[in-house]
């Protein structure tokens, strides 16, 4: 597995909609954003291939501190050093990926979603939309991320326990991987990638 700790921003491209800092501090990746943010990783992803991390949702009192959010875009056909987008949601609708938001809208929902590249269609079936208490977010615990991308077989999984699984019949075998939040703050740490 190769991995970044995050001892700078080198590896990563940031999208902002109205500010805020994502910063690299102590080997985390801290994102405290009002609004809209992309952290895309800059180097494309060749599948099959598994993706780990680990992310808090922190509560803390701060202006961003909202408990929402964990989400992530990967194997996305847009390479982010070239294609710009400026960290509002609607912007990535015509992405060709996969998504989850984990602890989206306020903490209410966690979805998959295989992004088909069409501007206000992201497609959503009902399997893949949970709002049961235990798949969404706690405030300041570190949830453990595994992502699989192995030809049609795609797998999302938190802290051991498989949340999404899905057979694509045309699946998406390269690509780019970024973080995505709004309105809240983040600490990402331990990211690894490889087969």
């Amino acid at each position: 597995m190769q991995k970044d700790v995050f001892k700078n921003l080198d590896n990563w491209l940031v999208e902002l909609e109205a500010g805020g800092t994502v910063t690299a501090q102590k080997n985390k990746l801290v994102i405290d954003v009002p609004k809209g943010c992309t952290v895309w990783f800059r180097h494309e992803l060749t599948g099959p291939v598994t993706i780990e991390y680990e992310a808090t949702a922190i509560s803390q009192g701060g202006p961003n501190d909202r408990v929402s959010d964990l989400n992530c875009f990967w194997m996305s056909q847009d390479d982010p050093t070239r294609v710009k987008r400026n960290g509002a949601f609607a912007s990535y609708d015509t992405l060709k990926c996969y998504y989850v938001g984990l602890g989206g809208n306020a903490n209410t929902t966690t979805r998959f979603r295989r992004y088909i590249g069409q501007a206000g269609n992201r497609p959503l079936l009902p399997e893949h939309d949970l709002s049961a208490p235990e798949t969404l977010l706690r405030p300041n615990v570190k949830q453990k991320i595994r992502i699989v991308a192995s030809g049609k077989h795609i797998e999302y999984a938190r802290d051991g326990k498989t949340l999404f699984t899905y057979d694509d019949p045309e699946p998406y075998l390269r690509g780019w991987f970024g973080f995505r939040t709004v309105a809240s703050h983040l600490e990402v740490q331990r990211f690894r990638f490889g087969r």
